[in-house]
């Protein structure tokens, strides 16, 4: 993920994201990763080995759930992850944090 930020607010960022990008239903891990940076206009990108570990860590917080799906272009089955109830009520959490943390920053971003 491209930033210098610290590690505990890049992980927060990144499980905001991850459970963002499931919102409106289920992606494997190369649509997240295309998700997220379109969605952000590149600000975030992040390789396989940063999204994998942190999908099993939201998998095993019981916030998604995966399933493994026949690919749609004829290639191997596919990991699909979705939310679980306990993932969108935690994305929603997140989304008023992160709404309350961008309100509390607005004055110091619109300096003149």
């Amino acid at each position: 993920m491209q930033s210098s930020a610290d590690g505990n607010l890049l992980r927060g960022t990144l499980d905001f994201l991850l459970l963002a990008s499931l919102e409106d239903g289920p992606l494997y891990g190369l649509r997240i990763i295309q998700d997220v940076q379109a969605k952000t206009g590149g600000h975030f990108a992040f390789k396989e080995g940063t999204l994998y570990p942190a999908l099993h860590r939201l998998e095993k917080r019981g916030l998604i759930r995966a399933e493994t799906r026949p690919s749609d272009s004829g290639g191997p089955p596919r990991k699909y992850y979705h939310l679980t109830d306990s993932g969108l009520t935690e994305l929603r959490r997140q989304r008023d944090q992160q709404r309350a943390h961008a309100r509390a920053l607005r004055p110091y971003l619109e300096l003149a």
